[in-house]
């Protein structure tokens, strides 16, 4: 028989949900809206709805699947399941795992949304040959996915891979988790624009005065149009995002370290300095061979990851 495996990312805006073969070929896929205002009941249903479709699309029975995979913001109780909270779905103690195997009879395996990327990543993107892979997202915040040995590292209390709140300056801006100075709080998107916002008005020969809203967006265009100021605030990040990279790379010595969200499609202006302090700051055997690359999968990195959480839990 053959063996099926689906993977749903359930995000604050859209459900996206697909199925692979025994070959790894995507035979269909699926995409709605979440519209967390229907609330977790609705939601679940509509869940359950991108997985009955991707099956009938691809014309297999419930019985050829062999699990699904489920990425999910949010505070989670891996083991169990649960969605503890996710502030932008507003959901509060929600047993999505056993939900979704009531609905189908499929053993269904579940983990958070920066974990997944990486075992996406990892298997289908940027860290295909690696062993012990380090994931870090840039966005909105900045969070990250631990693979060793091809597996999610969780810790004691599957809270591992938090990068985000390392850190770098104890007296530094307050950071969302309360804590003062964590990179997130230093050189995340949000953080990116605020640093540039806040010296703005000694470079008036900046191309950002042009913008009426700055966001890292911006900063980004400003700096690739050779605006001197913008790619020194970028520099700026990349290099503390590089100091703590460098603490992390000498804790875990990976062979593989891929960086995806949204900041990292500045490309070269935010990874050659990140790369330069990485070089500087870590030891020298553990970064001879180390590569630092961009993410591969874009979009798809949660369902595609959601499908290998669901494969390396069936032991595929």
């Amino acid at each position: 028989m053959s063996k099926y495996f689906i993977g749903l990312d359930l995000g604050g805006t859209k459900i996206a949900t697909g199925i692979v073969n025994s070959k790894d070929e995507l035979l269909a896929s699926v995409k709605v809206p979440t519209q967390a205002e229907d609330g977790w009941e609705i939601i679940t249903e509509r869940m359950g709805d991108t997985i009955a479709e991707v099956m009938q699309k691809a014309g297999v029975k419930p019985t050829e699947v062999k699990a699904i995979g489920v990425c999910s913001p949010g505070a989670l109780d891996i083991p169990n399941g649960i969605v503890i909270r996710s502030p932008n779905l507003r959901w509060f103690n929600v047993p999505l795992k056993k939900i979704i195997e009531d609905r189908f009879n499929i053993p269904t395996y579940f983990d958070n949304d920066a974990n997944v990327a990486g075992l996406g990543e990892n298997r289908y993107g940027a860290g295909v040959g690696s062993k012990h892979m380090l994931y870090m997202t840039i966005s909105t915040g900045i969070g990250g996915g631990i693979i060793i040995d091809g597996k999610i590292y969780h810790g004691a209390t599957f809270g591992a891979g938090e990068i985000g709140h390392i850190t770098l300056d104890k007296n530094g801006p307050l950071c969302g988790c309360g804590n003062h100075g964590c990179i997130e709080a230093i050189a995340s998107g949000p953080a990116i624009a605020r640093n540039a916002k806040e010296r703005l008005h000694e470079h008036p020969e900046s191309l950002l005065h042009h913008y009426t809203n700055i966001t890292a967006r911006e900063v980004s265009e400003a700096a690739h149009a050779g605006d001197q100021y913008a790619l020194s605030v970028v520099e700026t990040a990349a290099r503390n995002i590089g100091v703590v990279l460098a603490g992390l790379i000498n804790t875990l010595n990976p062979d593989c370290v891929v960086i995806g969200g949204g900041v990292s499609n500045m490309g070269d202006i935010l990874f050659k300095p990140l790369i330069a302090e990485v070089k500087e700051r870590a030891i020298p055997s553990f970064v001879e061979n180390l590569k630092i690359v961009p993410a591969k999968l874009g979009g798809d990195v949660g369902v595609m990851g959601a499908i290998a959480l669901a494969q390396s839990q069936g032991n595929v």
